[in-house]
């Protein structure tokens, strides 16, 4: 039988990761900038490309004390918080894939200490609800299991109360302050989710709407030009087909927020397109 291409991936970075170690983030670094990720799904795991662009991402970048993220896939308000427990169960918020998928787990360290500093960093006003037994969704996990596959750094996942620009900007502004002691704050979506105007049959077409929404944002994020990203619907080429549904880019504004500066303009990490969606995944600092 053919080796899984995540076995590979991860035999591939041990050796990476053994011949030439991470750097860990001290204050020395600096705040750790914020980032939004096109998370795929759970065949983004047989892609070897993808995994080795996740993967040199992350190398790149000190490795944190500890990840705060946000998905698409946990909609709740008011705020919630995953567990702390970082040996929980994974959420398998998916269906028809390999049964393997539904085998794999994330167990990382303990995150008290991380629920403290969101706590922290929150109004008393906002309301934060602690699960005791909810992990991580796909959203989080998928992605992870590429950037981070030895699981060694604290995980939480924090709910998106909304899908308003500017409370998520907001939002995003008040957890800033976790970046400058070495907390990666990450919004995690798809640049476009069109799933139901996809060309099935033909997976490897990039649709006009989705390389159109992509150039947009693209432009945009280049400049930091947060006013024309939060009027998406109204401006951006390709609605509502890039977005029937918008979870999958609000997550974005998050990520703007956590900038040091407003406006900041966003670097590309990852770029292309995987059946026809824009991949593209950005940092700021």
């Amino acid at each position: 039988m053919p080796t899984h291409p995540y076995v590979a991936f991860r035999e591939r970075a041990a050796r990476l990761d053994a011949a030439v170690p991470r750097h860990p983030w001290t204050p020395a670094d600096g705040p750790l900038p914020a980032l939004y990720l096109s998370h795929g799904a759970p065949p983004l795991l047989e892609d070897a490309g993808w995994m080795d662009d996740l993967h040199a991402w992350a190398r790149r970048l000190p490795t944190p004390r500890a990840i705060l993220i946000v998905s698409a896939h946990w909609e709740s308000a008011p705020l919630a918080l995953s567990t702390t427990d970082g040996r929980a169960g994974l959420v398998y918020d998916f269906g028809g894939f390999d049964p393997m998928y539904y085998r794999l787990r994330y167990d990382t360290p303990d995150a008290h200490g991380l629920a403290t500093l969101v706590r922290a960093v929150l109004p008393d006003s906002e309301p934060l609800h602690q699960h005791t037994s909810r992990g991580l969704d796909h959203g989080a996990w998928v992605p992870l299991l590429a950037m981070y596959p030895d699981a060694t750094v604290p995980v939480l996942q924090l709910s998106m109360p909304t899908h308003e620009p500017t409370r998520l900007l907001d939002l995003g502004r008040r957890l800033r302050a976790l970046r400058e002691q070495g907390v990666l704050v990450v919004g995690s979506g798809f640049l476009t989710h069109g799933l139901p105007f996809l060309q099935w049959g033909d997976l490897d077409a990039v649709p006009t709407w989705s390389a159109d929404f992509d150039a947009w944002a693209a432009d945009a994020l280049a400049r930091g030009d947060v006013d024309e990203l939060a009027a998406y619907r109204d401006r951006a080429p390709g609605m509502p087909y890039a977005h029937p549904t918008v979870e999958h880019f609000t997550p974005l504004f998050l990520t703007l927020g956590a900038a040091t500066e407003p406006g900041t303009p966003a670097t590309t990490a990852l770029d292309g397109f995987w059946w026809g969606l824009a991949r593209r995944s950005i940092e700021v600092a």
